[in-house]
This record gives C-alpha cells, structure tokens and sequence, in this order.
C-alpha cells in the first residue's frame, strides 16, 4: 500500500512492521545502497521520511519515529536496493536500535578520527 509517491520515490507500507505505521521510503532508480546514491537524491529521501514521521506523529499519536537505513549485508541489509524504514515509536513500545555503548580511550578516539579524515 503506498502512502506516497513522486517522480523520484515512492513510500509504502512495511509488509512485516516492526510497529503500527511502519513506512519504507524506495527510490524508483536502482542504488543497492547509500554509496551509491548522488546527494540530491539523497537528501530528497530524507525529506520524504521526514514529512512521513512527522505524519506517523500526527496521524497515530506516534511519540517518535526511527529512521533507519542499513548498508550491506553487515549492517543488517537483506534487501539490495536502497531503502529508508521509517518506524513510528509508541511510549511502551518495544526497544529497536539498540547497542552496547563501549569506552574507548581519548587515544584510541584520536586515532579513529585520524583515519576518518
């Protein structure tokens, strides 16, 4: 079911929701994830999940929304073409993006930043 479209995307419902109102945000050309996509497109799909999340909050109370988009297959991407889940969060909702925070040292923060440049 689509809950919207344009020259340049369109967004439809989630088949398997991880909650009620969960939206997938596709580009209609082909990009098997984010490094392959020019910025223009880019950043028209973030405007697409946005204006979907803020209507998540109005339209189903929603008290948040994830926006959530994985690249390759160790980042959880099962589906090789680029897509947003916008995933609408409820106050006693299960918990989604979760990870263990670890405690790197300054050096090693230095370090990682140094190579990232």
């Amino acid at each position: 079911m689509r809950v919207y479209e344009d020259e340049d995307c369109i967004a439809i419902m989630d088949i398997n929701p991880a909650t009620p109102g969960h939206t997938l945000v596709i580009p209609r050309k082909h990009y098997a994830d984010l490094t392959e996509m020019d910025e223009e497109t880019a950043g028209k799909l973030l405007m697409v999940a946005k204006r979907i999340g803020i209507r998540q909050k109005e339209a189903l109370g929603a008290d948040g929304f994830n926006v959530v988009q994985n690249n390759g297959r160790a980042a959880g991407q099962t589906v090789l073409h680029f897509h947003i889940h916008v995933i609408p969060r409820y106050a006693h909702g299960p918990q989604m993006v979760v990870w263990e925070p670890t405690q790197p040292t300054t050096e090693q923060l230095a370090e990682i930043c140094e190579k990232l440049k």
